[in-house]
């Protein structure tokens, strides 16, 4: 992809991507909030099914989760001036099936990062905070440098969610590493008493001197 692309014509392309289209379950509908303005980087995982249906990143449980982390409101959080969110797949990838019953989302699907993900940094460079939601993000954003980014890995295991977090200060203060807020996390949570007590209150400071 051109360097030289503008960032409406990404977007548009991005909304258009039938890349993945015989692996989804439903039909693409990439959902991504980006502005060339935004002071902080969301990168999570892949949107929910929630979020699927209602064409907005976080609308769930996990996003409420998320505000109450970042200490920001709902408008806060959906003006692109302030927020740019950028998961590592843009589709809602599906169901994990176990036993007859889901068992979480499957895995963003790779393309997304390969195909997109350089090109859209590429105009991000008002960021002075990247956020990074769970395993995923972590292996692109922490695990392979930048330029090597077109073919970086998505398969998990580099640095681990418990590791990062723990050692966030090595981040600090541009990049921060979040475990993923879902409810499905709230055992991690009651285990790392540490992260609400620590890491929290040093995150709500920094998100408010960059978007007061």
């Amino acid at each position: 992809m051109s360097s030289e692309t503008s960032l409406n014509e990404l977007i548009q392309q991005i909304s258009a991507c039938q890349k993945c289209r015989a692996e989804l379950p439903c039909p693409p509908k990439p959902i991504i909030q980006l502005d060339a303005n935004a002071k902080i980087l969301i990168a999570g995982q892949a949107p929910g099914q929630k979020a699927h249906d209602q064409g907005m990143p976080f609308q769930d449980m996990s996003g409420d989760r998320l505000r109450e982390w970042l200490g920001v409101s709902s408008s806060q959080f959906y003006d692109p001036n302030l927020f740019a969110i950028i998961p590592m797949g843009f589709c809602f990838p599906g169901h994990i099936i176990r036993g007859g019953k889901k068992a979480g989302d499957k895995p963003p699907m790779p393309e997304c990062a390969k195909s997109w993900r350089q090109a859209i940094l590429s105009h991000l460079d008002k960021i002075e905070l990247t956020v990074i939601l769970g395993q995923y993000a972590i292996d692109y954003h922490l695990a392979n440098p930048p330029q090597d980014s077109g073919t970086a890995s998505t398969k998990p295991g580099k640095i681990s969610v418990t590791s990062a977090v723990a050692n966030w200060k090595e981040y600090w203060p541009s990049r921060i590493v979040l475990p993923h807020p879902s409810p499905r996390n709230n055992i991690w949570l009651k285990r790392h008493p540490e992260f609400e007590a620590e890491l929290l209150p040093m995150l709500k400071q920094r998100v408010k001197q960059i978007i007061r």
